[in-house]
């Protein structure tokens, strides 16, 4: 078993690292050591992204493949130079965080157990305004990795649009991250507040690719995850290791990189060579702080055309706004709930499946392939042109219906855009393909 402990001197600062030869990467083999040692190779882009921010210590005593458990409060035994800053929660509790400062600390932190580093948008002298917006890209299972970095692109756009610097990253997980340097002139209601209206533009944007829903069973393509930047959300940071099993770093990018990058490339052996090669793609980051006043303003225009806020993490208290924390499929069908399409004519289901939701949807298309869909959609405008003109991109939910060995496609749209006199009623399909009776078609096997 790892035994021992080995003294290292880093600026002057002595840190002891115990169990220096515990191998924390099972499948690549990399120790604990050779976890402190690759910090200390990227420290200084490290602390650009946790430095003088109060972190939360995910540690993994066990390495990569044990279960973490997270540490809020900095623990009793620590030695003197390791600054903390006094952090409250949303429940009402407070704790002392860990502030790394130098490579001395990410070392110490290491030692701990930390695999990855997890800092809060804050900086310790201002704990109560953001100075960082998140935008976290998780994808929904069966998302390939091209369309994660299209999303990227449309976010990018969108900061750009609204006068922000967008600065990309891998997740070194599944994801994909920008961030954007803002203000810290606001608290984190009002950055949670633009993170969600930047969430529903990137979605208006691509709503084949993107979606701003929160529930899970609404979701589809990228999930664009706006609670990242609510209080006491953290998000692993530039540089991070992950606990994946190949070891790998949640880098940042240049935009001309992101087309191509492939995140299986950066690794706890790789990054840090580029890092001496290239320096930080993200150097340049604190000189781009601006204003959230064009994001907020997109928020009340979403307000004023009637979208609620969007709905908050489980153990938050209920906001005023804030739609019921019950997931749609489960919610009772009463009043105006209740007042949705029915079912195309000769269909058991209507346009949501197996449930009736909230929003005025109607079905117009089922199809076996995506083309003959669109066909019918196509259909579908040339006999209400005028509906169609009401409808947004987010409007048209385009969704790949998954059947016993095959998918097949299935096109709704959301009036809630088209005056109520207006709305085209549920009619029969144009295209009406029936996945249950029908089978296969051309893709049956043999």
């Amino acid at each position: 078993m790892p035994d021992g402990k080995q003294s290292l001197d880093i600026g002057g600062t002595t840190v002891v690292v115990s169990n220096p030869g515990k191998v924390y990467f099972p499948h690549t083999g990399h120790t604990k050591l050779d976890l402190v040692r690759y910090y200390l190779a990227v420290a200084d882009g490290a602390l650009r992204g946790a430095g003088g921010r109060p972190n939360v210590l995910k540690r993994f005593v066990n390495g990569a493949g044990g279960e973490p458990f997270f540490q809020k409060r900095a623990p009793d035994k620590r030695p003197g130079w390791i600054e903390t800053v006094l952090l409250s929660f949303p429940s009402g509790r407070t704790a002392e965080e860990v502030v790394p400062r130098d490579a001395a600390a990410l070392a110490w932190m290491v030692n701990l157990g930390c695999i990855d580093l997890n800092p809060h948008p804050v900086r310790a002298e201002d704990l109560d305004h953001p100075d960082e917006l998140r935008v976290d890209l998780d994808p929904v299972p069966g998302v390939e990795w091209p369309q994660i970095r299209q999303v990227a692109l449309v976010a990018r756009d969108v900061l750009t649009d609204f006068g922000l610097t967008g600065w990309p990253k891998t997740s070194g997980s599944r994801g994909f991250h920008i961030y954007a340097r803002i203000e810290p002139r606001w608290g984190f209601t009002d950055v949670r507040r633009a993170a969600v209206a930047l969430a529903r533009e990137i979605e208006r944007r691509a709503p084949d690719l993107a979606t701003a829903q929160w529930w899970k069973e609404e979701r589809h393509g990228v999930f664009v995850d706006y609670n990242q930047n609510a209080k006491d959300r953290t998000v692993a940071s530039a540089y991070s290791v992950r606990p994946t099993p190949d070891a790998r770093v949640s880098t940042p990018l240049t935009w001309p990189e992101v087309p191509d990058c492939d995140p299986a490339v950066f690794t706890i052996d790789t990054v840090p060579g580029r890092f001496a090669d290239l320096g930080d793609p993200w150097a340049g980051m604190g000189e781009t702080a601006a204003s959230l006043e064009p994001l907020l303003a997109l928020a009340a225009e979403d307000e004023a055309a009637g979208l609620a806020d969007a709905p908050w993490p489980p153990h938050y208290d209920k906001q005023a706004g804030e739609p019921p924390r019950v997931q749609p499929s489960k919610r009772r069908m009463t009043g105006a709930s209740a007042a949705v399409a029915p079912p195309a004519p000769g269909k058991s289901s209507g346009p949501t499946g197996r449930r009736r939701s909230t929003m005025p949807l109607i079905e117009v298309a089922r199809a076996a392939t995506k083309d003959e869909a669109m066909a019918g959609l196509e259909l579908w405008k040339q006999r209400h042109p005028k509906a169609w003109g009401y409808l947004e991109p987010a409007d048209v939910l385009v969704d790949s219906m998954r059947g016993r060995s095959y998918s097949w496609t299935r096109i709704r749209l959301n009036l809630r855009h088209v005056p109520e006199d207006e709305r085209p009623p549920q009619e029969a399909l144009d295209i009406d393909y029936d996945p249950w009776t029908q089978g296969e078609g051309p893709r049956r096997r043999g």
